[in-house]
């Protein structure tokens, strides 16, 4: 069994992606989370060259060889966390609350920070996401496309009007990742 990455880990990796040494662009903690949970689902595999790329937002200004070292293996270490998790039909905990009601101070919800880097996770391979079965995997994919708040389509605009059916949605997101990870890994069962 792969090693699992560990909170102390993970607020390394958190403070770094919130540092000076990477683009605003740059997916911060919850995003990276999202992108790799739809990396790990993705029908087809994206190269490590591609994702570092996207989530970094071009390339970070490393402190030294080490750090590079240090942050990308604790990257690589929380892919395989989750892809482990996946693999094992275990429910992803994700890194915020599953729900869309903003904090007074917040513009964007933790959620929908995690939604749309996941959604940019599925944009990567688009063709193979939908291509066989698109109806099946836009079903599956319908709460994460609410909580990300990136689409336009009136079934979606009118979910997420109804604050009660989008909130109940949130909380099927762990069950969803589940859902999405067998259809594409495990077709037979």
């Amino acid at each position: 069994m792969p090693a699992l990455i560990t909170e102390e880990e993970l607020d390394r990796l958190e403070e770094f992606l919130f540092s000076d040494a990477v683009s605003d662009e740059a997916l911060d903690l919850i995003g990276a989370h999202g992108f790799l949970c739809a990396l790990n689902i993705s029908p087809e595999p994206v190269a490590e060259s591609e994702w570092l790329e996207q989530l970094f937002d071009g390339e970070p200004e490393w402190a030294n060889a080490e750090e590079k070292t240090e942050i990308l293996a604790l990257l690589r270490k929380l892919y395989q966390t989750i892809g482990n998790d996946l693999y094992n039909d275990q429910e992803i905990l994700l890194p915020c609350e599953l729900s869309l009601e903003p904090e007074d101070d917040e513009e964007l919800t933790e959620l929908t920070i995690w939604a749309q880097s996941f959604m940019e996770g599925v944009f990567l391979k688009e063709e193979q996401w939908f291509g066989a079965d698109e109806e099946t995997v836009a079903g599956l994919l319908l709460p994460i496309m609410v909580a990300s708040d990136l689409f336009e389509d009136e079934e979606i605009r009118d979910i997420s009007q109804d604050r009660a059916l989008r909130e109940e949605m949130c909380v099927q997101i762990p069950e969803v990742l589940i859902d999405l990870y067998l259809h594409f890994h495990a077709p037979e069962k």
